[in-house]
């Protein structure tokens, strides 16, 4: 972003851990996992990715944000992802002044309370 005092720049870090804490604090999100592309990473490196479970990408002059998220096994999984879809939308919005034009939630797993 540019304004008249020069240019702002996000780190794809701050969007990973703005994104997966806002989603992690929703209700029946047991926690994030790592993408077929951040798995593959992650192998390779021998260690988990920052972004894990959040990819944050541009189209169209809006933000493109794909979650990756295990569930509380017996949750309504559509309510949890509209409620995911909302919370995240709202933070990005607020935090960084930027549109987000979509979020994309993908359910790869669920838990017990137990687990």
């Amino acid at each position: 972003m540019e304004n008249q005092y020069g240019t702002i720049e996000i780190s794809q870090e701050y969007f990973a851990k703005l994104v997966g804490k806002a989603a992690s604090e929703c209700f029946g999100v047991a926690g994030m996992v790592n993408s077929p592309a951040q798995g593959i990473r992650a192998a390779v490196s021998g260690r988990d990715a920052i972004d894990k479970g959040v990819r944050v990408r541009t189209s169209g002059g809006g933000l493109v944000i794909d979650l990756h998220i295990v569930v509380v096994y017996g949750m309504n999984i559509s309510v949890i992802v509209k409620s995911i879809v909302n919370k995240v939308r709202y933070t990005v919005e607020q935090s960084t002044n930027l549109d987000v034009a979509k979020v994309n939630v993908f359910v790869d797993s669920m838990k017990t309370e137990n687990e």
